[in-house]
């Protein structure tokens, strides 16, 4: 046993990286995800909404953490050797497909059935109303909470530490180990997520706020 010191801080800081890392491969891989779940849940083929329902049920109505397990424990089982970054890579764009998809399919439909009807009355098909009519304005709608749930995203990155994967969270689990100091080890751990996470909250009200101020003028 050591005591707790600098070098460990700069440690559990330089594992804010792979946090940042890993949650921007989440989110944009989810995000592409994200979309295409939205439409097929909006889109006029039954099948293509069938399909992105069970999607979202299955990675919704599944804890993270067992997601990561089947995708590591799994994929080697299937006869794939995965790297615990490919691993919570993989684990985390989808879940993060199911939330962002299901959270932009609520901001697709909230677009006013006026201008479906007027897209309609112009002729347009189903890809054109989208693109040009719906998605640009259920974008604004759904800006505050895609950034909040950036929030969630950094969030659910901690959970790859269960797998090996050396991320804020476990850089914290292998100082503790070390120093047997968990107060002072996980307070620094949050300290880090609470400063990833706080200017996106912040970011997400005052985008919410301007939206609000816009519609009652």
């Amino acid at each position: 046993m050591r005591t707790f010191g600098l070098p460990d801080i700069w440690f559990i800081v330089a594992a804010a990286r792979w946090t940042i890392a890993l949650s921007l491969i989440a989110f944009v891989g989810g995000a592409l995800g994200g979309l295409a779940v939205a439409l097929g849940r909006t889109a006029e083929n039954r099948a293509a909404r069938r399909l992105a329902t069970g999607f979202i049920q299955l990675f919704q109505g599944t804890p993270l953490l067992m997601q990561l397990f089947l995708v590591f424990f799994g994929a080697p089982v299937l006869g794939v050797e995965v790297s615990p970054w490919t691993a919570a890579g993989v684990a985390l764009v989808l879940n993060t497909s199911a939330f962002l998809g299901e959270i932009w399919r609520g901001c697709i439909e909230a677009v006013p059935r006026g201008q479906w009807e007027a897209a309609d009355a112009l002729g347009l098909d189903y890809v054109a109303r989208m693109r040009r009519v719906v998605l640009p304005q259920a974008w604004k709608i759904a800006l505050p909470p895609t950034v909040g749930y950036m929030v969630q995203v950094i969030k659910g990155t901690s959970l790859a530490a269960i797998i090996g994967f050396t991320e804020v969270t476990r850089a914290g689990q292998i100082i503790n180990n070390a120093t047997f100091q968990p107060l002072v080890v996980f307070s620094v751990v949050g300290a880090i997520y609470f400063v990833l996470c706080w200017p996106l909250s912040l970011w997400a009200g005052r985008i919410e706020k301007r939206r609000a101020l816009a519609l009652a003028r």
